[in-house]
C-alpha cells in the first residue's frame, strides 16, 4: 500500500489525519485476514506552500518542514496509527526522480523546457514537463476529458501545451535546488510520489490511497507518468472523503481548522479515533461538537462493558470477530456496519453479565476486544490504558470509579429501587459527570465547563 501522507506546511488538523486513520484500519484488517502488508506513507517536505510559510515566518524551509513533520507523527501516534513500514521524504529521493524523468523523456512522454517537439534543444532552464497528449490513457482515473484539463499550475511559456504538467521546477533565487541533466531545480509534487512508490513497492503494487481531493490532478498525473514510463503502478485506488465544516472542506485557507492538539485537550485520543473511523471512509464527516460528544458516549459504552467484565470476571482474552463484523469490513471497509456489530455484542454481553451468565459475558467481551483491536480501539490495549501517563491515568481511575457507581445504579434500577438509583445519578451530576442512558446501557461524560 502507498498512501499520500502529509505536506508539512503547518500543524495537522482532523482533516489531515483522517486519511492516515482510514488506511490504518485497512492495513489492520488485511493483516488480520492473513496478508503481509507493506505500508509506505510519504512526507512531502519540499513544496510551494512549505517555502511560502517558512519565508513568512522567517524560518529555514527545512526546519519548518521538520518541525511540522514531527507534529504529524505525534498526531498519528496520539490517535493510535501503527507506524508505516517506511515513511520516505521527497527530498531524499531526487535520484529516483531524475531516473524516472529520463525514462519518460526517452519514451517521448516528457520534455525539458526549451526543447521543441522535434527534439532540438534551444535552452535548458531546468523545467521538465509531462506531455499529456502523448499518453492516450490520460483521464482514465479521474474521468477528466483531456481536451478540458486544467492543471491548476502556471502555464509557463516553455510548455508545449497548457494541459501539460510540471515534473521538475527550475531553480529560483533563494529556493533550494538539486542538479539534474536539464539544470538545477526542485521536484514537482506529482513526480515525488511516483518515484517513492516505485522505489519501495516496485513497478506494480496493490493499493494506492489518499484523499478524494487528490484524484485530480495528483493521482491522475501519478498514474499517467508511471504508466507512460512502463510501470503498471497501482492496481486499486482508494480515496477517503473530507472532514467538512458548514459543508466546506476543512483547510487552513478557509480558517476552519481544528488542530489535533486542541481536540485532544477535550477528548481522549481513542475517542477522537472512534469519531473519525466510524463513518465510511468514502463518506464526508460534517464536524460538530454534538457529533463528537455522541461518538465519545458511544465509545464509552463499549469501554464500560469491557471494564465491567474485567472487574467482575477477570480480563477477557481477545476472541474472534463475529460474522457481521467481518462481512462489513470485507465489503469496501464498511466501518459503520462493523461498529454496529460491536455494539450488538456489547448489548448481548451486558445482558449476559446482568443475568450472571459468566461464559456468555466473557465470550462477548472477547469478541468485542477482537473487533475493536482491528479498528484500533481495544479498550484494554496498553496504548489506551495510559497507566504511566498522568492525564490518561487520571481518566482511567475516574472511569473505574464512575463505572462502579453506574453498576450500583443499574442494580438499584433492576430492584426497582429508584430512590437509590436517582441518588447515585445526583452524586455523579454534582461531581460534574453527565449520565446518558442508551440501548447499550448507561454512558458518561464530563460536563462542559
Amino acid at each position: 500500500m502507498y498512501v499520500c501522507g502529509a505536506t508539512v506546511q503547518g500543524l495537522p488538523h482532523i482533516g489531515h489525519v483522517r486519511s492516515g486513520l482510514n488506511y490504518d484500519v485497512l492495513r489492520r484488517w488485511l493483516t488480520h485476514r492473513g496478508y503481509d502488508v507493506t505500508l509506505v506513507r510519504n512526507v512531502t517536505d519540499i513544496d510551494d506552500k512549505i517555502l511560502t510559510q517558512a519565508a513568512e515566518h522567517g524560518r529555514p524551509w527545512w526546519e519548518w518542514g521538520a518541525t511540522h513533520e514531527r507534529a504529524f507523527q505525534a498526531a498519528y501516534t496520539a490517535l493510535g496509527c501503527l507506524p508505516p513500514s517506511i515513511e520516505p521524504r521527497a527530498t531524499g529521493h531526487v535520484p529516483q526522480m531524475v531516473e524516472l524523468m529520463q525514462r519518460l523523456i526517452e519514451r517521448g512522454h516528457a520534455y525539458p523546457a526549451g526543447e521543441s517537439a522535434a527534439g532540438s534543444s534551444v535552452g535548458g532552464a531546468g523545467d521538465v514537463y509531462f506531455d499529456v497528449r502523448s499518453f492516450p490513457g490520460y483521464g482514465s482515473l479521474s474521468g477528466q476529458k483531456p481536451d478540458e484539463v486544467v492543471q491548476g499550475e502556471p502555464d509557463a511559456g516553455a510548455k508545449r501545451d497548457p494541459r501539460d504538467f510540471t515534473l521538475w521546477k527550475a531553480a529560483k533565487p533563494g529556493e533550494p535546488s538539486w542538479p539534474t541533466p536539464w539544470g538545477r531545480g526542485r521536484p514537482g509534487w506529482h513526480l515525488e510520489c511516483s518515484a517513492m512508490a516505485t522505489m519501495y513497492l516496485g513497478p506494480e503494487f496493490d493499493i494506492h490511497g489518499g484523499g478524494i481531493d487528490l484524484i485530480f490532478p495528483h493521482h491522475e498525473n501519478e498514474q499517467a507518468q508511471s504508466r507512460a514510463a512502463g510501470d503498471g503502478f497501482a492496481r486499486f485506488w482508494l480515496h477517503n472523503a473530507w472532514v467538512t465544516m458548514s459543508g466546506e472542506k476543512m483547510s487552513k485557507s478557509l480558517g476552519n481548522t481544528l488542530a489535533i492538539e486542541a481536540l485532544l485537550e477535550r477528548v481522549r485520543g481513542v475517542e477522537l479515533r472512534y469519531y473519525l473511523v466510524g463513518p465510511h471512509y468514502r463518506s464526508a464527516i460534517e464536524f460538530s461538537d454534538a457529533a463528537l460528544r455522541e461518538a465519545v458516549a458511544a465509545y464509552r459504552r463499549i469501554e464500560s462493558f469491557v471494564h465491567r467484565v474485567r472487574e467482575r470476571l477477570g480480563t477477557p482474552e481477545p476472541g474472534m470477530p463475529c460474522a457481521e463484523f467481518s462481512a462489513s469490513l470485507d465489503d469496501d471497509l464498511g466501518t459503520p456496519g462493523a461498529l454496529a456489530a460491536v455494539h450488538n455484542a456489547v448489548r448481548e454481553g451486558n445482558t449476559a453479565l446482568d443475568a450472571g451468565d459468566r461464559a456468555a459475558a466473557l465470550g462477548a467481551a472477547g469478541s468485542v476486544r477482537a473487533m475493536t483491536a482491528v479498528l484500533g480501539l481495544d479498550p484494554l490495549d496498553p496504548r489506551w490504558a495510559g497507566t504511566d501517563r498522568g492525564q490518561d491515568a487520571a481518566v482511567t481511575a475516574l472511569g473505574s470509579l464512575v463505572d462502579e457507581l453506574l453498576a450500583q445504579r443499574q442494580q438499584a434500577r433492576a430492584r426497582r429501587d429508584f430512590a437509590t438509583a436517582d441518588a447515585v445519578r445526583d452524586r455523579l451530576t454534582a461531581a460534574g459527570i453527565a449520565v446518558e442512558d442508551g440501548p447499550d446501557g448507561p454512558s458518561w461524560s464530563l460536563k462542559d465547563g
